[in-house]
Parts: C-alpha cells; sequence; structure tokens
C-alpha cells in the first residue's frame, strides 16, 4: 500500500461513501486532458468531467496560466468592503453571456451555498417589499446540494431521510419528464389557490441531475416562465449542472429562451479547476435590498467569497467558450447519439436519452433508484478498465469533458456494451 493510500485508509472521510462496503480509493497522481492517471501511471478517461466540473479538459493551460498569474498577485481580500479587478470583471463577463435582464451577481463557495443564496434573496426579497411570501416550490425528483436549504428544495429520498425534521417544507410539482400536463395543471393550481404566499420557483432547466439525469421538454420550461411571469413569482433556475455549455447552448435557458429572474451556478465556473458559486440577479431583486435602512441588507457571505484566483481561472474558463468549444460539443453529441443508438437495441437498456454533452439511459433490473447495486457494479466494472463512470443507481450517464474525442467515447461506450452483455436483463 502506497504512503498516500495508507495515509487516506487512516484519516479521510470520503463523500457519498459507505466506508465498510466501499473499495480502497483511487490515488490519483496527475490528470491532462480528458484524463486521469493513476500514482502507477495508468490512464483513466474521466467520462463523468470529474462530478461534473471539468469543462476543457484537465490542467487545461490557459486556466492554469490564469491561476499562477493572479496568486502571485492577489491571492485573497474581504470582499465586504473591497473588491479587485478579477471580480468585478468575472461579474461583467457573466452579465455579459446570462439570459438578459440578470445584472447583479453574488459570489459564494459552490452549487449548495449558490442555492441557498438564491432561497435567502427570494425570501428576503419580498420580506423587504414588506409581503410575507414562505412559500418555495420545487419539482419532484430535484436536487439542489447538500446544505440544509438546498436540501429542503431538494426530494425527499435517502440523501435527505436522517434530516426531515429539520427541513422546511416545500410545495412539490410533479416530475415535468414524466406528466407534462399533470405538472402544469399542479402548478396553475398553486399559483391560484396559493399564488400570494408563493416566493418563487425553483427548477433545474431541462435536465434534473443527482434526481436520475431526466430529461424534459423546452415547452414545459417556457411554461413554467409564462406562469410565473404571469403570476408575479420569482423563478429561480438552478444551472449548476446545465451551465457553461453541458446541454448544447452556454446556459440551458437558452434553449427555451427563457429570462429568469434569478440564476444559481458553479461546477463548470472554473473549468473545474477551483471551487467558485455565483448567484446573479435582475436589478429589480437588488433594489429592493437597497436603501437607508441597514435591515434591508443581505446578511449573508463567505470567508472566500469573490476569491481573486478563483475568479482569475473562472474569467480564462469562459474565454475558452468560443466556436472550438462549441463544435466540440457538438461533436460529443454526435458521438452520445451514434453509440446510443447502437447500444439501445440491448436488452437491458431502458429510456435512452441525449442533451447535449449529457447521454443517460437506465438499466432494466431490480428496481429503480440510487441504491440499486448495478451502479457500484458497473463503475467497478468500468474503472478496471480505464474508464471514470460513477452511475446514479441503475441510471448510466456520461458527461465528458470538452476536449473528449470521438474514440474516447467508443471505448467507454464499449467497456459499458461489455458490462451489459455480462449481465443478465
Amino acid at each position: 500500500m502506497s504512503r498516500v493510500a495508507e495515509r487516506d485508509r487512516r484519516h479521510v472521510w470520503h463523500p457519498y461513501t459507505q466506508h465498510a462496503l466501499a473499495a480502497a480509493p483511487v490515488p490519483i497522481a496527475r490528470a491532462e486532458g480528458a484524463y486521469l492517471y493513476r500514482d502507477d501511471g495508468a490512464p483513466i478517461f474521466d467520462a463523468i468531467s470529474s462530478w461534473w466540473v471539468t469543462l476543457h479538459g484537465h490542467a487545461h493551460p490557459a486556466i492554469a496560466a490564469a491561476i499562477a498569474r493572479q496568486a502571485a498577485t492577489l491571492e485573497q481580500v474581504i470582499f465586504a468592503g473591497f473588491t479587485h479587478e478579477p471580480g468585478a470583471e468575472l461579474a461583467a463577463a457573466l452579465v455579459g453571456v446570462l439570459p438578459h435582464g440578470l445584472e447583479r451577481v453574488f459570489f459564494s463557495d459552490d452549487g449548495s451555498t449558490a442555492v441557498e443564496v438564491a432561497l435567502k434573496l427570494a425570501l428576503q426579497y419580498w420580506h423587504n417589499r414588506g409581503e410575507r411570501r414562505p412559500l418555495i416550490a420545487a419539482l419532484e425528483h430535484a436536487y439542489h446540494g447538500d446544505t440544509f436549504g438546498a436540501m429542503a428544495a431538494s426530494d425527499r429520498g435517502v440523501f435527505t431521510e436522517p434530516f426531515a425534521g429539520q427541513l422546511f417544507q416545500v410545495e412539490r410539482l410533479p416530475d415535468p419528464g414524466f406528466d407534462r400536463e399533470q405538472m402544469l395543471r399542479a402548478l396553475d393550481r398553486l399559483l391560484d389557490e396559493r399564488g400570494r404566499d408563493l416566493a418563487a420557483v425553483i427548477v433545474e432547466p431541462l435536465l434534473l441531475g443527482a434526481g436520475g439525469m431526466r430529461v424534459y421538454a423546452t415547452e414545459i420550461l417556457s411554461a413554467i416562465r409564462e406562469r410565473t411571469q404571469a403570476a408575479g413569482v420569482l423563478l429561480i433556475v438552478d444551472e449548476v449542472l446545465t451551465g457553461f455549455g453541458r446541454t448544447g447552448p452556454v446556459f440551458a435557458c437558452e434553449h427555451a429562451r427563457v429570462e429568469p429572474d434569478i440564476v444559481c451556478l458553479s461546477k463548470g465556473l472554473t473549468g473545474g479547476f477551483l471551487p467558485l458559486g455565483a448567484t446573479a440577479v435582475r436589478e429589480e431583486i437588488f433594489a429592493a435590498f437597497f436603501g437607508a435602512d441597514r435591515r434591508r441588507t443581505f446578511f449573508h457571505g463567505h470567508s472566500y467569497t469573490a476569491n481573486p484566483i478563483a475568479c482569475a481561472a473562472a474569467l480564462a474558463s469562459l474565454r475558452l467558450l468560443d466556436e472550438a468549444s462549441t463544435r466540440a460539443r457538438h461533436e460529443i453529441q454526435c458521438a452520445h447519439e451514434q453509440e446510443l443508438a447502437k447500444l439501445g437495441s440491448h436488452r437491458a437498456v431502458r429510456n435512452s436519452r441525449v442533451l447535449g454533452t449529457m447521454a443517460a439511459f437506465d438499466i432494466e433490473g431490480d428496481g429503480a433508484g440510487y441504491l440499486n447495486p448495478v451502479g457500484i457494479e458497473l463503475a467497478s466494472f468500468a474503472l478496471e478498465r480505464g474508464v471514470l463512470l460513477r452511475p446514479l443507481g441503475n441510471v448510466v450517464y456520461l458527461l465528458p469533458p470538452y476536449c473528449s474525442t470521438r474514440d474516447d467515447l467508443a471505448r467507454a461506450y464499449d467497456v459499458v456494451r461489455q458490462f451489459l452483455e455480462r449481465t443478465p436483463a
């Protein structure tokens, strides 16, 4: 056992890991492009972008250089009462690419905190306007993060069960990918009966990620926006997963030409190099916090808010979302479609779907759900063959870095195919 592995075994507690059952974690010595490299030099194709964060590839030289320059200039400063070039420039750059009307950016640490900020802003917005609107609505099968507000907005399940008594209640709307009309009827009924209590509706646009990579139609997202806007209810769009090109355009909202009131960002924001979250809002929301009364202040912050090094990484990553990146993302989508077309004839494959650089399907078998052991079995099988996959129970997905080639993806799908051939339907 290596020194790293031994120290890890003795002292580290890993996320989403049952240590009594899990295999020993794999020491990674370096990474480049679409590949991770074990400490013995063996390559692993990162087919899930290391939990959906790596956009352009590992150790991308442009982002690495931007980080090095910033680290040698200004590594950190309190963002209350101070500002700096990377933070101000990043806020302006985000406003330049976000849907129209989102003019103010509040920085935080990650996806969960970006959602926490959004929920708190929505609730306090109405409070500052003198209205009591305590209700949040969210989708069935939603996942918005692991902090308490984000858990409350997320669907109830194995992730949230131990904390059920501490989570505030939300109005749960049906999964829009399962029954469109049922979902819209439920939203109409909610707006009609409790619209004056409703502060905001929060949705993952077009793709419910950790809830099972569930895809729904652009028309539904448009209808949600039309209804909330007509009712005067805020729409929060969680683009933590879907942002920065994952679904094709820079933001998933663009598929439906939706202009929300609040957007949550993280994951790919820095190209996968450093943690950073951002919550962007319309100017009228910011205006509700502006005034001579200090009690109207948004009393929220993080020690590393707008960390200059992370902001520099994000600026460098944004510059890489160019025409070449657009073509690369299209090539990945085409590769997914071709490979899934071949895989779809297998007796165990159900509900194949592709959205931009994301491809997914369900494995038929011993029931759906995150705890279905087939996901762990496939992950182990793939890792032995040099491919990183992390299925959501029986939901298999690929979400590779944009530098991935057709050969990379063909190899990953071949590993999945090998696994399915040894697995009874």
